[in-house]
């Protein structure tokens, strides 16, 4: 590393906040191209994380880039409502052309917590109602309401009170028969309105229809389903938080397409602008104009650039054809990862959806979730030259959310560099 580098990240300790800025693996890097991060040393890095499933068209694609340049030469900050601007309007009439359903009216933020935030005050404020339900294991942002439902890891709601508005019930668990599963749920929600609250004081049941930091868990179509049942036998609203699994990501626009399990409201962000921060809580626009004038705002949200960007990002996927790629180079991915199960006992499950994928980490002797290795494999991996991330509540899965735009060669190159680490264990 060089002496200035060195000399720059001996202010971390004192100038960002540890909570944020001690995160693993704290690679120093200088530059973002495609598919792969540069270090000040000049090494190369195959990035498996899209900067945690957002770069979804690859890092600083010259089509991003240029919108942004070119938004740049009329504006660098729109409060919307004070003025209007070309942008977010344009921005949200395709955005209308690619969502499940019916849902058509946007209301920007600028991170995944804005966009939940937006979500559980709108079922509130429309339903009237006070409570919301989310599933155990499930991540929705940091913030206080989201925090509220996100249960993902005890340690987020540290020192935090609980906001007893809100009640979780168990998520899918891996593996599950579909009718055992089914069964849990109705047995969940019998208990929770028999014994917590009425249902009809649920103003919103929210919901990762695949649970990300939780795991990577993928459930069946048909629990998704029986879900959006119980909400209209008893009026509630369906949030989907497709902050992760937004913009190609299953191989459908949303992960509601591909479930074929449309929501009444989503929360949206990561991948729609290609790393520029914004969000969006979307709903039918009935549904949206019962929010009142000066009930939820925003003095960044929907910046001109972000726009601009996410804009560039929808285009480029339709233009590459990069649902299609995630269908293709996702399977091949999600083969070669299947062999490398079967070489490596250690390896305990392989979670995927379109391109994205969880490989699990196990004790090989006792089966149990095995966290410590995980991260020593990251490591290893990092040294061979692929950075992927982790989840699950105990770190013990080794999340790859590569670009869209990745290639079988690039997707082959990565898992060699991942077998290698394996081997040095």
């Amino acid at each position: 590393m060089s002496q200035e580098w060195n000399k720059l990240a001996e202010t971390i300790p004192y100038r960002l906040a540890p909570s944020m800025a001690k995160d693993h693996p704290n690679l120093p890097v200088v530059k973002e191209e495609g598919c792969y991060y540069y270090g000040v040393n000049g090494e190369k890095y195959l990035d498996f994380t899209s900067g945690i499933a957002v770069t979804n068209v690859g890092h600083r694609h010259p089509k991003v880039i240029q919108a942004i340049k070119d938004e740049l030469d009329h504006f660098t900050h729109g409060p919307i409502g004070v003025i209007q601007y070309e942008s977010i309007l344009n921005l949200s009439s395709e955005l209308a052309e690619i969502m499940p359903g019916d849902l058509d009216c946007f209301f920007f933020g600028n991170s995944g917590t804005e966009a939940v935030e937006g979500a559980l005050k709108l079922a509130r404020h429309v339903s009237k109602r006070s409570y919301i339900v989310s599933f155990i294991g499930g991540f929705h942002g940091r913030t206080m309401g989201s925090l509220s439902v996100s249960t993902s890891k005890g340690k987020y709601r540290k020192h935090q009170p609980a906001q007893g508005m809100a009640y979780q019930i168990p998520y899918y668990k891996p593996g599950q028969p579909v009718e055992q599963a089914l069964e849990e749920l109705e047995q969940s929600f019998a208990t929770l309105f028999a014994h917590q609250v009425l249902p009809e004081e649920v103003a919103g049941i929210i919901i990762e229809p695949i649970l990300g930091e939780g795991g990577y868990i993928v459930p069946p179509r048909e629990w998704l389903q029986r879900i959006r049942e119980i909400c209209d036998e008893h009026g509630i609203l369906l949030i989907f938080d497709e902050v992760q699994t937004g913009f190609g990501r299953t191989g459908e626009w949303f992960a509601a397409q591909a479930f074929n399990v449309i929501p009444d409201i989503m929360a949206v962000a990561k991948g729609i602008a290609s790393g520029l921060p914004l969000s969006a809580t979307v709903a039918n626009h009935k549904l949206m104009q019962q929010w009142t004038l000066g009930s939820h705002a925003t003095t960044f949200g929907g910046n001109p650039l972000a726009c601009a960007a996410a804009r560039a990002t929808i285009a480029i996927i339709k233009e590459e054809k990069l649902l299609e790629n995630v269908k293709k180079v996702g399977t091949h991915a999600y083969e070669q990862l299947t062999k490398l199960k079967q070489a490596w006992p250690l390896i305990g499950s392989i979670r995927h959806f379109g391109m994205m994928f969880g490989i699990e980490i196990i004790n090989p002797e006792t089966g149990q979730k095995d966290g410590e290795t995980a991260m020593k494999i990251l490591d290893l991996a990092l040294e061979e030259g692929v950075l992927f991330y982790f989840c699950g509540n105990e770190g013990e899965v080794l999340r790859m959310i590569p670009p869209l735009t990745i290639s079988t060669e690039e997707i082959d190159e990565g898992l060699v560099k991942l077998s290698n680490a394996l081997k040095r264990l």
